[in-house]
């Protein structure tokens, strides 16, 4: 058959087989799409829903901060007015012992006097009439005394002395009514701040309980998430099994056909080749696997060329050097086609498969497919190597 009718007969071919591998999985009635789709905008809304809950608790974070701060603030203040109020306490204690102390003081400047009095004036007055006087006078002591004129008859030390101590208790009255004032405004001013610091420190204890809050629900919803995302790769994984199980089937009928191509057209030893590779069809593809159960690209290239007696290196670099290269066109069974980038470095070779006729390859092809066959007709096909 001329290579042209092959083709367009391979094209057909390669069409259909394109069409039943890559058939929509809605196609499929056993394929749960609308369980996965829906499945995964679970995943979606519970992610926003978490977003959302992370960012309300670290802006009730960031308020518990600000409120942290307001109660050392006002703990401060408290403190302050403590050390005001202990500080008025004093002050009026102190002033109310002067004061005592200039009473006393007084009281015992007055006794002379008296005593002055009785002797000047015993021949004078009686007793019961110093007594009236002072009892009855308008003025008590100080005003007998100037009637009496005791006054006038005491030194003027005395009487400066007398003066003062008058003056000193007045003043000390006075001082002492203003420290009494003061410290009663210093106790209200202390109530005050303890009332705010007491209410502060509850607006923080609030703002703790209603984080906790947030952060068990954050909690909650990060569980579900995860979940979700569980279903999503449990779903996946079953249709990424029933993929698979399709692939091996299509795999093997085709496999069932192929060798009809092999015999037909292959002889000698890359028919060996050939026939060998045809019946690791739905063996799963394995990075650096040679076989028996799984294989990569040029492993399985290799097996199958070492059942036709040729030892070949497990890698496509030598494997394209490994006998004289052939053109597209002369292509025959268990023939090497390779694939990458048009270069003289064998190392830009990325894919070989092994030819079996009609513009056909078996290969393994990637990471969760199987070996299958597959159109030799691809962008990166380099060229063709016939081992030897």
């Amino acid at each position: 058959m001329p290579l042209r009718m092959a083709s367009g007969h391979v094209a057909g071919l390669a069409c259909g087989l394109i069409l039943t591998l890559t058939a929509p999985a809605g196609a499929d009635p056993g394929q749960p799409v609308g369980k996965i789709s829906d499945a995964r905008e679970q995943v979606r809304a519970r992610a926003q829903e978490l977003g959302r809950a992370q960012a309300e608790y670290a802006e009730a974070k960031a308020h518990l901060a600000e409120l942290n701060a307001e109660v050392e603030r006002l703990v401060e203040a408290y403190n302050g007015r403590l050390v005001m109020l202990r500080a008025a306490e004093e002050a009026y204690n102190q002033v109310s012992q002067r004061l005592d102390q200039a009473r006393t003081e007084v009281e015992d400047a007055r006794e002379p006097v008296a005593a002055v009095a009785a002797q000047r004036y015993a021949n004078n007055i009686s007793v019961g009439e110093m007594g009236l006087a002072l009892m009855t006078g308008a003025d008590g002591f100080e005003g007998f005394m100037r009637q009496a004129g005791v006054l006038s008859q005491l030194g003027s030390e005395q009487a400066a002395s007398m003066q003062n101590l008058a003056d000193t208790q007045t003043v000390l009255g006075i001082v002492r009514t203003q420290a009494a004032q003061a410290y009663d405004e210093q106790e209200q001013h202390a109530e005050e701040a303890r009332l705010a610091k007491e209410a502060a420190a509850n607006a923080v204890a609030e703002q703790e309980r209603q984080m906790e809050e947030i952060k068990k629900t954050t909690e909650e919803i990060s569980q579900r998430l995860d979940a979700a995302r569980s279903r999503v790769e449990r779903l996946r994984q079953a249709r990424e099994a029933r993929r698979q199980s399709r692939l091996r089937t299509i795999s093997t009928r085709a496999a069932l056909k192929a060798p009809s191509w092999a015999t037909a057209e292959a002889g000698g030893p890359g028919g060996v080749a050939a026939n060998w590779a045809l019946q690791q069809l739905g063996k799963p593809y394995v990075w650096a696997a040679a076989g028996p159960s799984s294989f990569d690209c040029s492993g399985l290239t290799m097996r199958a060329w070492e059942r036709a007696g040729i030892d070949l290196d497990h890698w496509t670099g030598t494997q394209w050097q490994s006998g004289p290269h052939v053109s597209i066109d002369q292509l025959q069974p268990g023939d090497l086609v390779f694939f990458g980038h048009v270069s003289q470095d064998p190392g830009s070779i990325h894919h070989v498969g092994l030819y079996i006729g009609r513009g056909m390859m078996v290969h393994a092809p990637q990471t969760g497919d199987v070996v299958r066959i597959a159109p030799i007709w691809r962008p990166d096909l380099v060229g063709a190597t016939r081992p030897s």
